[in-house]
Protein backbone atom coordinates (compact mmCIF):
# COMPACT_ATOMS: atom_id res chain seq x y z
CA UNK A 1 0.00 0.00 0.00
CA UNK A 2 3.06 2.59 1.08
CA UNK A 3 4.59 1.19 -2.03
CA UNK A 4 1.30 2.03 -4.25
CA UNK A 5 1.42 5.56 -2.54
CA UNK A 6 4.87 6.48 -3.72
CA UNK A 7 4.31 5.91 -7.50
CA UNK A 8 1.60 7.60 -7.77
CA UNK A 9 2.99 10.67 -5.70
CA UNK A 10 5.89 10.24 -8.68
CA UNK A 11 3.82 9.73 -11.40
CA UNK A 12 1.94 13.33 -9.84
CA UNK A 13 4.85 14.89 -9.91
CA UNK A 14 5.70 14.07 -13.57
CA UNK A 15 2.43 15.00 -14.34
CA UNK A 16 2.75 18.47 -12.97
CA UNK A 17 6.41 18.56 -14.80
CA UNK A 18 5.07 18.41 -17.92
CA UNK A 19 1.74 20.07 -17.87
CA UNK A 20 4.04 22.98 -16.73
CA UNK A 21 6.72 22.49 -19.62
CA UNK A 22 3.63 22.13 -22.21
CA UNK A 23 2.67 25.80 -20.62
CA UNK A 24 6.30 27.69 -20.69
CA UNK A 25 7.05 25.81 -23.68
CA UNK A 26 4.57 27.29 -25.69
CA UNK A 27 4.14 30.53 -23.58
CA UNK A 28 8.40 30.86 -24.41
CA UNK A 29 8.09 30.12 -27.89
CA UNK A 30 5.23 32.20 -28.80
CA UNK A 31 7.36 35.27 -26.79
CA UNK A 32 10.83 34.35 -28.44
CA UNK A 33 8.92 34.13 -31.99
CA UNK A 34 6.90 38.00 -31.73
CA UNK A 35 10.15 39.34 -29.87
CA UNK A 36 12.42 37.78 -32.77
CA UNK A 37 10.09 39.16 -35.66
CA UNK A 38 10.01 42.45 -34.22
CA UNK A 39 13.67 42.99 -33.85
CA UNK A 40 14.05 41.76 -37.63
CA UNK A 41 11.94 43.84 -39.41
CA UNK A 42 13.30 47.06 -36.72
CA UNK A 43 16.58 46.69 -37.24
CA UNK A 44 16.66 44.97 -40.50
CA UNK A 45 18.57 42.08 -39.04
CA UNK A 46 19.77 38.37 -41.16
CA UNK A 47 19.23 35.53 -38.98
CA UNK A 48 21.59 32.69 -39.73
CA UNK A 49 20.85 28.83 -39.44
CA UNK A 50 23.52 28.96 -36.51
CA UNK A 51 21.57 31.65 -34.56
CA UNK A 52 18.71 30.25 -34.39
CA UNK A 53 20.07 26.82 -33.97
CA UNK A 54 21.93 28.37 -30.77
CA UNK A 55 18.95 30.14 -29.73
CA UNK A 56 17.07 27.13 -29.97
CA UNK A 57 19.26 25.18 -27.26
CA UNK A 58 19.04 28.01 -25.06
CA UNK A 59 15.67 28.65 -25.03
CA UNK A 60 14.77 25.01 -24.96
CA UNK A 61 17.07 24.39 -21.61
CA UNK A 62 15.01 27.61 -20.15
CA UNK A 63 12.11 25.64 -20.54
CA UNK A 64 13.38 22.76 -18.84
CA UNK A 65 15.16 24.75 -15.89
CA UNK A 66 11.48 26.77 -15.83
CA UNK A 67 9.08 24.16 -15.88
CA UNK A 68 11.30 22.21 -12.78
CA UNK A 69 11.24 25.39 -10.78
CA UNK A 70 7.08 26.32 -11.58
CA UNK A 71 6.81 22.36 -10.54
CA UNK A 72 8.58 22.49 -7.55
CA UNK A 73 7.05 25.90 -6.43
CA UNK A 74 3.67 24.34 -6.89
CA UNK A 75 4.52 21.16 -5.24
CA UNK A 76 5.23 23.49 -2.34
CA UNK A 77 2.43 25.84 -2.41
CA UNK A 78 0.03 22.27 -2.67
CA UNK A 79 1.92 21.45 0.75
CA UNK A 80 1.22 24.41 2.46
CA UNK A 81 -1.82 25.56 1.32
CA UNK A 82 -3.65 22.89 0.20
CA UNK A 83 -2.56 18.78 1.65
CA UNK A 84 -1.90 20.18 5.39
CA UNK A 85 -5.22 21.50 5.51
CA UNK A 86 -6.79 18.23 3.66
CA UNK A 87 -4.37 15.84 6.50
CA UNK A 88 -6.20 17.84 9.06
CA UNK A 89 -9.45 17.59 7.47
CA UNK A 90 -9.38 13.45 7.09
CA UNK A 91 -7.19 12.54 10.16
CA UNK A 92 -10.31 14.48 12.20
CA UNK A 93 -12.89 12.75 9.76
CA UNK A 94 -11.14 9.43 10.44
CA UNK A 95 -11.53 9.57 14.80
CA UNK A 96 -15.47 10.62 13.92
CA UNK A 97 -15.72 7.25 12.61
CA UNK A 98 -14.10 6.02 15.14
CA UNK A 99 -16.42 7.38 17.70
CA UNK A 100 -13.94 10.06 18.86
CA UNK A 101 -16.37 13.04 18.88
CA UNK A 102 -13.99 15.09 20.76
CA UNK A 103 -12.13 15.48 17.59
CA UNK A 104 -11.53 18.96 16.23
CA UNK A 105 -9.95 20.64 13.51
CA UNK A 106 -7.52 23.96 14.07
CA UNK A 107 -8.20 26.96 12.21
CA UNK A 108 -5.48 26.89 9.29
CA UNK A 109 -4.73 30.08 8.18
CA UNK A 110 -2.59 31.13 5.31
CA UNK A 111 -1.00 34.82 4.43
CA UNK A 112 -3.28 35.62 0.73
CA UNK A 113 -4.76 32.47 0.56
CA UNK A 114 -8.24 31.46 0.13
CA UNK A 115 -10.40 30.69 3.39
CA UNK A 116 -12.31 28.08 2.11
CA UNK A 117 -10.75 25.20 4.22
CA UNK A 118 -11.26 27.38 7.15
CA UNK A 119 -14.56 27.88 6.95
CA UNK A 120 -14.73 24.05 6.26
CA UNK A 121 -13.06 23.74 9.55
CA UNK A 122 -15.51 25.61 10.95
CA UNK A 123 -18.64 23.87 9.76
CA UNK A 124 -16.70 20.43 10.64
CA UNK A 125 -16.26 21.03 14.26
CA UNK A 126 -19.81 22.25 14.59
CA UNK A 127 -21.08 19.21 13.18
CA UNK A 128 -18.68 17.13 15.67
CA UNK A 129 -19.91 19.69 18.57
CA UNK A 130 -23.20 18.24 17.27
CA UNK A 131 -22.72 14.65 16.74
CA UNK A 132 -21.24 14.42 20.52
CA UNK A 133 -24.28 16.13 21.95
CA UNK A 134 -26.65 13.62 19.93
CA UNK A 135 -24.40 10.88 20.94
CA UNK A 136 -24.36 12.09 25.00
CA UNK A 137 -28.15 12.07 24.67
CA UNK A 138 -27.90 8.44 22.95
CA UNK A 139 -26.18 6.88 25.47
CA UNK A 140 -27.68 8.88 29.14
CA UNK A 141 -31.22 8.02 27.55
CA UNK A 142 -30.26 4.53 27.01
CA UNK A 143 -28.77 4.44 30.62
CA UNK A 144 -32.01 6.52 32.03
CA UNK A 145 -34.40 3.79 30.22
CA UNK A 146 -32.21 0.83 31.70
CA UNK A 147 -32.68 2.45 35.07
CA UNK A 148 -35.98 3.58 35.04
CA UNK A 149 -37.05 -0.15 33.74
CA UNK A 150 -34.72 -2.08 36.61
CA UNK A 151 -36.73 -0.48 39.36
CA UNK A 152 -40.40 -1.75 38.43
CA UNK A 153 -38.96 -5.33 37.28
CA UNK A 154 -37.06 -5.75 40.62
CA UNK A 155 -40.30 -5.13 42.22
CA UNK A 156 -42.16 -7.36 40.08
CA UNK A 157 -39.66 -9.75 40.52
CA UNK A 158 -39.11 -9.52 44.23
CA UNK A 159 -42.93 -9.66 44.80
CA UNK A 160 -43.50 -12.10 42.16
CA UNK A 161 -41.07 -14.60 44.92
CA UNK A 162 -42.78 -13.67 47.07
CA UNK A 163 -46.40 -14.82 45.97
CA UNK A 164 -45.05 -17.97 45.77
CA UNK A 165 -45.05 -19.16 49.24
CA UNK A 166 -47.74 -21.61 49.88
CA UNK A 167 -48.54 -20.49 53.68
CA UNK A 168 -48.93 -16.60 52.29
CA UNK A 169 -52.01 -14.76 53.92
CA UNK A 170 -54.66 -13.38 51.47
CA UNK A 171 -54.22 -10.20 52.88
CA UNK A 172 -50.51 -10.24 52.32
CA UNK A 173 -51.08 -12.03 48.79
CA UNK A 174 -53.50 -8.97 47.53
CA UNK A 175 -51.12 -6.32 48.85
CA UNK A 176 -48.03 -8.11 46.89
CA UNK A 177 -49.82 -8.71 44.16
CA UNK A 178 -51.37 -4.83 43.87
CA UNK A 179 -47.30 -3.63 43.96
CA UNK A 180 -46.99 -6.19 41.02
CA UNK A 181 -49.67 -4.52 39.10
CA UNK A 182 -48.05 -1.30 40.09
CA UNK A 183 -45.24 -1.66 39.00
CA UNK A 184 -45.94 -3.11 35.77
CA UNK A 185 -48.66 -0.24 35.14
CA UNK A 186 -45.31 2.55 36.09
CA UNK A 187 -43.44 0.39 32.85
CA UNK A 188 -46.06 0.58 30.62
CA UNK A 189 -46.81 4.14 31.04
CA UNK A 190 -43.05 4.71 30.59
CA UNK A 191 -42.76 2.77 27.70
CA UNK A 192 -46.02 4.85 26.73
CA UNK A 193 -44.42 8.24 27.23
CA UNK A 194 -41.08 7.26 25.36
CA UNK A 195 -43.44 5.95 22.24
CA UNK A 196 -45.05 9.30 22.35
CA UNK A 197 -41.77 11.57 22.62
CA UNK A 198 -40.52 9.45 20.06
CA UNK A 199 -43.07 9.94 17.89
CA UNK A 200 -43.07 13.95 18.70
CA UNK A 201 -39.45 14.26 18.42
CA UNK A 202 -39.66 12.93 14.79
CA UNK A 203 -42.23 14.84 13.91
CA UNK A 204 -44.89 11.62 13.21
CA UNK A 205 -47.61 13.21 14.79
CA UNK A 206 -48.96 16.01 13.39
CA UNK A 207 -51.22 18.37 15.33
CA UNK A 208 -55.09 18.22 14.22
CA UNK A 209 -56.13 22.24 14.75
CA UNK A 210 -59.84 22.31 15.48
CA UNK A 211 -61.31 25.32 17.70
CA UNK A 212 -62.56 24.39 21.01
CA UNK A 213 -63.93 26.61 24.09
CA UNK A 214 -60.16 26.05 25.95
CA UNK A 215 -61.61 26.70 29.61
CA UNK A 216 -64.28 23.82 29.06
CA UNK A 217 -61.40 21.94 28.24
CA UNK A 218 -59.31 22.85 31.67
CA UNK A 219 -62.46 21.92 33.58
CA UNK A 220 -62.99 18.64 32.35
CA UNK A 221 -59.14 17.69 32.70
CA UNK A 222 -58.83 18.86 36.36
CA UNK A 223 -62.20 16.98 37.29
CA UNK A 224 -60.96 13.91 36.01
CA UNK A 225 -59.01 14.44 39.13
CA UNK A 226 -61.43 15.17 41.94
CA UNK A 227 -61.02 12.29 43.82
CA UNK A 228 -57.39 12.89 44.36
CA UNK A 229 -58.03 16.07 45.89
CA UNK A 230 -60.76 14.65 48.14
CA UNK A 231 -58.61 12.05 49.57
CA UNK A 232 -55.64 14.46 50.20
CA UNK A 233 -58.29 17.45 51.10
CA UNK A 234 -56.43 19.62 48.72
CA UNK A 235 -58.27 23.21 48.08
CA UNK A 236 -58.97 23.98 44.54
CA UNK A 237 -59.10 27.69 43.36
CA UNK A 238 -60.11 28.43 39.71
CA UNK A 239 -60.49 31.35 37.66
CA UNK A 240 -61.05 30.87 34.37
CA UNK A 241 -62.50 33.42 32.18
CA UNK A 242 -65.22 32.64 29.82
CA UNK A 243 -65.54 32.16 25.85
CA UNK A 244 -61.64 31.75 25.45
CA UNK A 245 -61.50 29.57 22.25
CA UNK A 246 -58.10 28.59 20.67
CA UNK A 247 -57.69 26.94 17.41
CA UNK A 248 -54.90 23.62 18.20
CA UNK A 249 -55.02 20.31 18.71
CA UNK A 250 -57.24 19.10 21.83
CA UNK A 251 -55.78 15.73 21.98
CA UNK A 252 -52.10 17.32 22.34
CA UNK A 253 -53.38 20.39 24.90
CA UNK A 254 -54.89 17.31 26.88
CA UNK A 255 -51.84 15.57 27.40
CA UNK A 256 -50.45 19.30 28.39
CA UNK A 257 -53.00 19.48 31.28
CA UNK A 258 -53.39 16.03 32.66
CA UNK A 259 -48.79 16.11 33.61
CA UNK A 260 -49.38 20.04 34.76
CA UNK A 261 -52.16 19.03 37.01
CA UNK A 262 -50.61 15.43 37.79
CA UNK A 263 -48.03 17.20 38.89
CA UNK A 264 -49.42 19.56 41.22
CA UNK A 265 -51.62 16.74 42.88
CA UNK A 266 -48.05 14.78 43.27
CA UNK A 267 -46.54 17.40 45.11
CA UNK A 268 -48.86 19.60 47.42
CA UNK A 269 -49.15 17.77 50.82
CA UNK A 270 -52.69 17.02 52.72
CA UNK A 271 -54.54 20.44 53.15
CA UNK A 272 -52.32 22.78 50.70
CA UNK A 273 -53.76 24.23 47.42
CA UNK A 274 -53.64 24.46 43.49
CA UNK A 275 -54.55 26.74 41.68
CA UNK A 276 -55.86 27.20 38.05
CA UNK A 277 -56.72 30.37 35.81
CA UNK A 278 -57.46 30.84 32.56
CA UNK A 279 -56.85 34.72 30.80
CA UNK A 280 -56.59 35.89 27.30
CA UNK A 281 -55.57 38.28 25.35
CA UNK A 282 -56.23 39.12 21.47
CA UNK A 283 -53.61 36.68 20.42
CA UNK A 284 -52.81 34.54 23.23
CA UNK A 285 -54.54 31.90 25.88
CA UNK A 286 -52.32 32.21 29.07
CA UNK A 287 -53.19 29.35 31.36
CA UNK A 288 -51.59 28.81 35.18
CA UNK A 289 -51.47 26.00 37.53
CA UNK A 290 -50.29 27.12 40.89
CA UNK A 291 -49.53 24.61 44.11
CA UNK A 292 -48.43 25.28 47.40
CA UNK A 293 -46.06 22.28 47.70
CA UNK A 294 -42.45 21.98 48.09
CA UNK A 295 -41.69 23.59 45.66
CA UNK A 296 -37.63 23.55 43.83
CA UNK A 297 -34.70 25.46 43.73
CA UNK A 298 -33.21 27.40 40.76
CA UNK A 299 -31.12 24.67 39.61
CA UNK A 300 -33.65 22.11 39.28
CA UNK A 301 -36.04 24.25 37.53
CA UNK A 302 -33.43 24.79 34.69
CA UNK A 303 -33.67 21.06 34.32
CA UNK A 304 -37.15 20.02 34.76
CA UNK A 305 -38.11 19.93 31.11
CA UNK A 306 -34.98 16.69 30.83
CA UNK A 307 -35.84 13.66 29.87
CA UNK A 308 -35.96 11.49 32.66
CA UNK A 309 -35.18 14.69 35.17
CA UNK A 310 -36.55 14.38 38.35
CA UNK A 311 -35.71 16.80 40.96
CA UNK A 312 -37.39 15.68 43.75
CA UNK A 313 -36.59 11.85 44.29
CA UNK A 314 -38.68 11.12 47.08
CA UNK A 315 -41.31 10.77 44.43
CA UNK A 316 -40.28 9.58 42.24
CA UNK A 317 -41.79 5.72 42.54
CA UNK A 318 -44.90 8.07 40.40
CA UNK A 319 -43.15 8.99 37.61
CA UNK A 320 -40.37 8.80 35.89
CA UNK A 321 -39.43 11.90 34.45
CA UNK A 322 -40.60 12.23 31.15
CA UNK A 323 -43.94 13.83 31.76
CA UNK A 324 -42.87 17.60 31.68
CA UNK A 325 -40.56 16.71 28.73
CA UNK A 326 -43.56 15.99 26.46
CA UNK A 327 -45.46 18.80 27.74
CA UNK A 328 -42.36 20.61 26.76
CA UNK A 329 -42.34 19.06 22.95
CA UNK A 330 -46.46 19.73 22.70
CA UNK A 331 -45.83 23.45 23.89
CA UNK A 332 -42.82 23.83 21.13
CA UNK A 333 -45.08 21.88 18.47
CA UNK A 334 -48.13 24.13 18.85
CA UNK A 335 -45.56 27.42 18.53
CA UNK A 336 -46.40 27.74 22.49
CA UNK A 337 -44.43 29.09 25.44
CA UNK A 338 -44.22 27.50 29.29
CA UNK A 339 -42.19 29.03 31.97
CA UNK A 340 -42.11 27.49 35.97
CA UNK A 341 -41.49 30.20 39.09
CA UNK A 342 -40.95 28.09 42.01
CA UNK A 343 -39.37 28.31 45.27
CA UNK A 344 -38.60 26.18 48.02
CA UNK A 345 -41.45 25.22 51.01
CA UNK A 346 -43.43 28.00 49.12
CA UNK A 347 -44.48 26.14 45.95
CA UNK A 348 -44.39 26.58 41.82
CA UNK A 349 -46.71 28.10 39.32
CA UNK A 350 -45.84 26.66 35.80
CA UNK A 351 -47.74 29.29 33.19
CA UNK A 352 -48.67 28.33 29.36
CA UNK A 353 -48.82 30.54 26.35
CA UNK A 354 -50.66 29.58 23.69
CA UNK A 355 -51.59 31.01 20.23
CA UNK A 356 -55.30 31.54 19.61
CA UNK A 357 -55.17 31.87 16.03
CA UNK A 358 -54.32 29.71 13.22
CA UNK A 359 -50.60 27.50 13.03
CA UNK A 360 -48.19 27.08 10.13
CA UNK A 361 -48.05 23.57 9.90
Amino acid sequence: MKKRSTVEKVLKWINQYFLFFTLVAFVITCSTMLFVSVLRDSLQITLTDENIGTAAQITFLNVLFLSLLFTLIDAFRRKIAIERPVKRITDAAEKIIQGDFSARIKPHRSFGADDSFGRIAECFNQMATELGSVETLRTDFIANVSHEMKTPLSVMQNYGTLLQSPDLPDEKRMEYAKAVTDASRRMADMITNILKLNRLENQQIYPEVTEFDLGEQLCECLLQYENVWEKSQIEIHTDIAENVTVKADSELLNLVWNNLFSNAFKFTESGGTVSLSLTATAHHAIVKVADTGCGMTAEVGSHIFEKFYQGDTSHATYGNGLGLALVKKVIDILQGSIHVESALGVGTTFTVRIRRGSYGF
